[in-house]
């Protein structure tokens, strides 16, 4: 007996019927958004990360040499990878390129509620737009999926930053300040005492009265007061802001969205506006997904300067947001026919499950050579909505039998007319 590796999860068909349904509903929304979807390979090499990340970051990946002698790794996330793809053909793709893609990524981190080894996301991103219009189509394109999906604007709130604010507002205090050390504890703060938080910015830099001062300038979010404090550059960063809130507002994003400057995004490549995706009641206590502008990426990877931005909702906690709203769709199989057959009728029951499969509806056949009453058990089972007996019997008299499996009520139809001209014919249509 072997047990299952921790961090990994085994999904079986009720679930992973409800886990198809989300990911459709994700991808069904990109499409109509005119993203087009790409499929990634499952290793890059390690050299990747460690010079987007450091060193350090080799200690959360599996990574391991290949037969070949090469440093690779099982992907951890999908923007690096996209951001290569990008600067391999970048001057053949048509701009702005809008891209898909749903698979699995690999983290070797502590596990705990919403946080796997393995897990999925759904990554949407826009290449090539610096527009105010494309961040706030990522924040539309993630509150329609969320809509459809079935949760309301009671049930999210989209907690929108910006890089740019945060590292002006830091550059603006007559200090020496490492902004990206602040910035990790800006990301930090929810999570840790008031005093560790003040303590990590004054390790950047800021001292102790300026590292309040900061704080409350962010946490009340008051921008006009914020433009006024710095330079040029953050005027510009709050006017990016402004306009990218009132287009998130035209493009129907508005209810669900509101400013957090408190709000960081733990990644350094990040360069404008962030957001993290929130459950309003808090019984999900962490983001549920979060996404944002990383403007420098393609850049670093050797390609023109390539503005991007993006937003990945990952599976685990995105289940957990739609079982707290009661929207995870319900883990039950579903089967919209099962053709029984009784005696030598293999030939007309086949017969009549090719013709019925042929319209689209989940049909189901014995397979296993079993009597009337276990195939009955099975057909029940699997949910089956409508059992079509095929019996040498009834077959004898050019009929075949039409049970509704939730009523009990059956009745009997001319062989050649089922299922005729209809698509998905049931007791009702012959009764």
């Amino acid at each position: 007996m072997y047990d299952r590796l921790k961090g990994f999860r085994d999904f079986y068909p009720e679930e992973m019927g409800s886990r198809r349904q989300v990911f459709d509903a994700m991808e069904d929304t990109a499409a109509r958004y005119g993203f087009r979807e790409i499929g990634t390979p499952t290793l890059e090499r390690t050299q990747m990360y460690v010079d987007k990340s450091g060193e350090e970051i080799v200690d959360e990946l599996y990574a391991f040499t290949d037969k070949g002698g090469r440093d690779v790794t099982l992907t951890p996330e999908l923007t690096p990878t996209v951001a290569r793809m990008v600067v391999a053909k970048q001057q053949a793709l048509s701009k702005p390129i809008k891209w898909v893609s749903t698979r699995p990524f690999w983290r070797y981190e502590q596990v705990q509620q919403g946080r796997f080894r393995e897990f999925y996301q759904t990554n949407v991103d826009i290449f090539g737009s610096s527009e105010p219009e494309a961040d706030a189509e990522i924040l539309a394109f993630a509150a329609d999926t969320l809509f459809d999906l079935g949760l309301s604007a009671d049930d999210f709130e989209f907690r929108v930053s910006h890089r740019d604010i945060l590292s002006g507002l830091l550059d603006a205090f007559d200090a020496d300040v490492n902004s990206r050390d602040a910035i990790r504890a800006v990301d930090k703060r929810a999570k840790i005492e008031d005093a560790e938080y003040l303590g990590l910015l004054q390790d950047a830099g800021l001292s102790a009265s300026q590292a309040q001062q900061f704080d409350d300038l962010i946490t009340a979010g008051n921008l006009d007061a914020i433009a006024d404090f710095g330079d040029e550059d953050l005027a510009d960063a709050v006017d990016n802001l402004r306009n990218v809130l009132d287009a998130a507002e035209d493009f129907g994003a508005g209810d669900v969205t509101t400013l957090s400057l408190t709000t960081a995004r733990g990644l350094d490549y990040y360069t404008g506006v962030v957001f993290e995706c929130f459950d309003t009641t808090g019984e999900v206590s962490r983001a549920v997904f979060g996404g944002g502008r990383y403007d420098d990426l393609i850049e670093d990877f050797g390609g023109q300067p390539t503005p991007a931005v993006g937003v990945a909702l990952g599976d685990a906690t995105l289940q957990l947001l739609l079982q707290r709203a009661d929207a995870w769709p319900d883990e039950e199989l579903r089967t919209d026919y099962y053709v029984l057959q009784v005696g030598d009728t293999r030939e007309t029951a086949a017969r009549v499950a090719r013709d019925l499969r042929e319209e689209g509806n989940v049909v189901e056949s014995d397979v296993a050579g079993r009597s009337f009453g276990a195939q009955m058990n099975y057909a029940d089972g699997i949910n089956a909505k409508t059992v079509v007996i095929v019996g040498e019997q009834d077959l004898a008299n050019g009929e075949v039998t039409v049970k509704d499996m939730e009523s009990g009520d059956q009745t009997t139809v001319p062989v050649d007319e089922f299922p005729g001209d209809l698509d998905a014919p049931t007791y009702e249509d012959f009764e």
